[in-house]
């Protein structure tokens, strides 16, 4: 027996109600209520047999390659058997082309069903000759019903699924629409229990919202083991696939790409392909080193102060948190003297990278007065620490990495914080220690 309501389910983030709201009072968001039906099952399921811990046999959770150095990172090591992995990005961003480029890999423990809800055979064939990728066993599935999706795969006994993508996937048991928040709950739900049950890898494609999230989003990351995001500007070549939620590794990880006519191509040392076009002898620009995961980046920091034209100057900040140019700003103008209150200021990560550390401060701060004083900070030079707002330089963690990899690339000199700067022996590079931004400026312009 079944038992059906009506409900008004929010769009954005699945919050329910039982009768229409103009605004979301969970993520906030006007008009995004939509009627659906919710059925209701009244008859009781079979229960699973409880287990004693110490009776469990625990796997070694052996993983396997996907090929893709930069993928296997980011998952932690390789693909975990039984695992459900959401991948999301923009339109257009490279999720098909990279996860058609890892079943080159995958389709090494058999089967790989590849469930296309947008394109046809053919235009994935075209992909993959594209791709140079010939396998007999990726089987193409152009369905979007959930029920007969798992039909399938239970008839041909697929290693690997791949859907893409999940907005396109609907059940016959509820009649709202796909790609809403019922359909997506639903259909995740039932294929991460098929998933689970006969341990084979799932990877989901999920597209992005206008509002930078996974359609959806509470839903798909509450269901799915790890959770991958594909980023990168299409004016760009890179790409940066980081994970946000894993259960089978870090969550800090990140993969780099170069998307080249051929595809998605690995990238061994991203410092120094973000560095390749640095123009030297300019101000405005400064070396900084970030950590992502394990991984240090080398990355210019660029920054351009200039006289407003309007009564309000403009603050714009490309890869970098905003209110923290706000923060830094404020300290140049209060504990440097800089009068910034009528300059526009535009600071920018080169290459399309985002980073959220605090341990670029210092290189945010350099690259601003070096934009504002027209003085040019010497190409070999790096820098990074913590800015409190009292001007003081902070240390950071994992400094030896930072340094070996500027160290590698071939810089001579680095403006760190003094806590940062001792110890640093047997290494061809100057280790400047300061204790605060007045003795960074001094250093770098005097």
């Amino acid at each position: 027996m079944s038992r059906s309501r009506i409900l008004f389910q929010c769009q954005s983030c699945g919050y329910a109600s039982p009768k229409w709201l103009g605004k979301c009072p969970d993520c906030g968001e006007w008009n995004s209520f939509a009627e659906e039906e919710r059925i209701t099952k009244l008859k009781r399921q079979k229960t699973a047999e409880p287990v004693i811990l110490t009776e469990i046999s625990a796997s070694t959770g052996a993983r396997h390659s996907t090929d893709i150095k930069e993928l296997d990172r980011t998952l932690g090591g390789g693909v975990v058997m039984g695992s459900v992995v959401l991948i999301g990005g923009d339109p257009g961003i490279g999720k098909s082309t990279l996860i058609l480029q890892s079943l080159r890999g995958l389709a090494k423990l058999g089967k790989v069903l590849y469930v296309s809800g947008e394109e046809s055979p053919e235009q994935i064939k075209i992909r993959a000759e594209r791709l140079n990728i010939a396998s007999d066993k990726i089987i193409l599935l152009p369905e979007t019903s959930l029920e007969g999706i798992i039909s399938v795969a239970q008839d041909i006994d697929p290693q690997v699924i791949v859907i893409d993508s999940i907005q396109t996937v609907f059940s016959l048991d509820l009649p709202s629409a796909p790609g809403s928040v019922g359909q997506i709950r639903e259909c995740s739900t039932k294929l991460m229990f098929f998933a689970k049950k006969y341990a084979i890898p799932l990877f989901i494609i999920g597209h992005v919202t206008k509002e930078g999230a996974i359609a959806g989003p509470k839903v798909l990351e509450h269901i799915v083991d790890t959770v991958l995001y594909f980023e990168g500007d299409k004016g760009h070549p890179f790409r940066i696939l980081r994970a946000v939620k894993n259960r089978f590794g870090s969550t800090n990880e990140i993969g780099v790409f170069e998307m080249q006519e051929s595809g998605l191509k690995e990238v061994d040392n991203p410092s120094q392909l973000f560095l390749s076009e640095r123009p030297l002898n300019v101000p405005g620009s400064v070396v900084t080193v970030s950590l992502e995961g394990t991984r240090p980046l080398l990355v210019e920091i660029q920054a351009l102060v200039s006289a407003t034209n309007f009564g309000v100057p403009r603050r714009t900040a490309l890869g970098v948190d905003y209110n923290r140019i706000n923060l830094l700003i404020a300290v140049l103008d209060k504990r440097l003297g800089m009068h910034l209150g009528g300059m526009d200021i535009f600071v920018n990560v080169v290459g399309g990278l985002r980073i959220d550390e605090p341990a670029i401060d210092l290189g945010i701060i350099a690259a601003i007065a070096s934009s504002f004083k027209n003085s040019v900070i010497d190409a070999g030079t790096f820098t990074f620490g913590e800015v409190g707002l009292s001007g003081e330089v902070r240390a950071i963690s994992q400094a030896d990495t930072r340094i070996k990899e500027a160290a590698k690339l071939g810089f001579r000199k680095g403006i760190v914080p003094t806590n940062n700067a001792g110890g640093r022996t047997g290494q061809d590079i100057e280790m400047i220690g300061v204790k605060n931004v007045e003795e960074a400026i001094e250093i770098l312009f005097f």
